[in-house]
């Protein structure tokens, strides 16, 4: 049976507490560190164990930024095949369990599978009817006004003309991982019920990036469903130095060759130069047949040779097979003195 307190102990403790004499019981909380730190410092942050965040930040940004590229790349690619101008970019990228991207998916759409040697796992990608039957549409020669979207599954014809937009949006896709490492991915199965296909459990963690696909007046949405166990293995090389790094390194050694190999075609206007001399407009104006211009260059003087109107060569005149030509001499270096500089 439990103690019971008399009037008098009530009011002794009472009086003890408001003094206080008595620990009330009520302290701060406590959190347990290494390190000592004010509590009024410390950020506390909500975790759901149900969705668990399994790549990091700075990993995010860098699949954003991975992605970024593939949009651009798949946006000129459908530009220059459709003949219109298509614009394509990241919406968002976040990470979700599987079952959550299922069920955020319209029925019916284009759910395609995409297998890649290199990953340990399957992706998927789907595209909404809201922009696939536009692209159909301007494949057939239409003008996409007064375009009806119908809610069924696609026929074989239409499932046929958007396999090679798919086949254009697996070698962006390619082109933009290269970066991180040469990764082909290629088309696989496709339905329109997206409940059909589980490539991983429901409530694995999948990392979705979401696109906004916009033509003329028309607009829908892409998704890349990339499972962490798929790019488990590629998850140290996300770091976002790394992949900057490398993917600067590639870019500059392929535009570089790319330029070079254009410029090596390029046409330039040679000239040479005999002499030059001033002289007034009044003379300029009674200039007739039969004249002579003086210069103070004598007949051996070396000539210039100019390309694009910049002074390259130093060179001495003559013939060759009854052509006048130029013999070079010399390249022009910095310290020569060329007259009308």
């Amino acid at each position: 049976m439990t103690d019971v307190l008399d009037q008098k102990e009530i009011d002794a403790l009472l009086s003890a507490v408001s003094h206080g004499d008595i620990d009330d019981g009520i302290g701060a909380a406590q959190i347990f560190t290494r390190r000592r730190r004010d509590l009024e410092q410390v950020e506390i942050k909500e975790y759901d164990f149900k969705r668990p965040e399994r790549i990091s930040k700075d990993q995010m940004r860098s699949l954003r930024t991975l992605h970024d590229t593939f949009a651009r790349n798949f946006g000129v690619s459908l530009s220059g095949f459709l003949r219109t101008i298509v614009e394509v970019r990241v919406a968002h990228a976040e990470q979700m369990t599987y079952s959550e991207f299922i069920a955020g998916l319209p029925n019916p759409t284009s759910f395609n599978l995409v297998h890649a040697d290199a990953l340990d796992g399957q992706l998927c990608f789907e595209i909404s009817p809201l922009i696939i039957y536009p692209i159909i549409d301007r494949l057939l020669g239409g003008s996409n006004q007064d375009l009806f979207i119908p809610q069924r599954p696609m026929t074989l014809i239409e499932t046929r003309l958007i396999e090679t937009i798919l086949e254009r949006a697996m070698t962006a896709l390619s082109e933009a991982w290269e970066g991180i490492k040469k990764i082909d991915f290629r088309l696989g199965d496709m339905e329109s019920n997206p409940q059909i296909m589980q490539i991983v459990p429901p409530n694995e963690v999948v990392v979705v990036v979401g696109f906004e696909v916009k033509m003329t007046s028309r607009a829908g949405t892409m998704s890349l469903c990339i499972p962490f166990n798929a790019i488990e293995s590629l998850i140290d090389d996300l770091s976002t130095q790394s992949w900057f790094l490398a993917g600067k390194l590639r870019e500059d050694a392929h535009w570089g060759g790319l330029i070079a190999d254009r410029l090596s075609d390029a046409q330039l206007e040679v000239e040479g130069i005999l002499g030059e001399t001033t002289i007034t407009v009044a003379d300029l104006r009674g200039l007739e047949v039969g004249d002579i211009i003086t210069t103070e260059k004598r007949a051996s003087d070396p000539i210039i040779l100019t390309a694009g109107g910049i002074p390259k060569f130093f060179a001495q005149i003559g013939q060759l097979r009854g052509r006048r030509a130029l013999r070079i001499d010399r390249p022009v270096t910095v310290t020569d003195r060329i007259e009308g500089d």
